[in-house]
């Protein structure tokens, strides 16, 4: 069975951890910049700081406790596809700005999600949208996440580079 991605498969992601963003927020700003194209429109509109990032929940999804049990082929189907229905109407309305699967080879770690919101009861609510949570093949782990605000982008620009997307 072919794995699809919503999203780029390659983050181009500015990693930090909230205690690597308190200290980057504590220096002075001339310390850290230096001229640049800077778009005041574009930070405004992607929700950027000053350091072009911002404030999202990732989760990640691991193998849970039915994944095994729920054998049908034909029900696992149905989850899946509206698994990735469910991906798309989520990215759709701006709120899953990325996701993906993971190869994990111990096939503990399945995937990832990153949604624009600030809270993680507001993922909660969005990933108990999602029929394999719901089955129990996937069990979401939340976390708070600074990023490029950039990723605000990669739905659009993913729509544009994919010749196939999951139907």
């Amino acid at each position: 069975m072919k794995t699809y991605i919503l999203g780029l498969s390659v983050l181009l992601i500015t990693a930090c951890n909230a205690e690597t963003a308190t200290e980057i927020a504590d220096e002075p700003k001339a310390a850290l910049t230096t001229e640049t194209s800077y778009d005041a429109p574009l930070a405004q509109e992607l929700g950027a700081d000053d350091y072009g990032m911002r404030s999202y929940v990732m989760v990640i999804l691991k193998t849970g406790p039915n994944d095994k049990t729920i054998v049908d082929k034909e029900e696992r189907g149905e989850i899946f596809k509206g698994h990735f229905a469910n991906m798309r109407a989520l990215a759709e309305n701006k709120h899953l700005v990325l996701a993906g699967p993971f190869g994990d080879p111990e096939g503990i770690r399945r995937g990832l999600y990153i949604f624009n919101v600030k809270t993680t009861e507001e993922a909660q609510k969005l990933v108990m949208t999602d029929p394999a949570v719901k089955a129990g093949i996937f069990t979401p782990e939340f976390t708070p996440y600074y990023g490029s605000a950039a990723l605000m982008q990669v739905n659009d620009v993913h729509q544009r580079i994919a010749k196939v997307n999951p139907g």
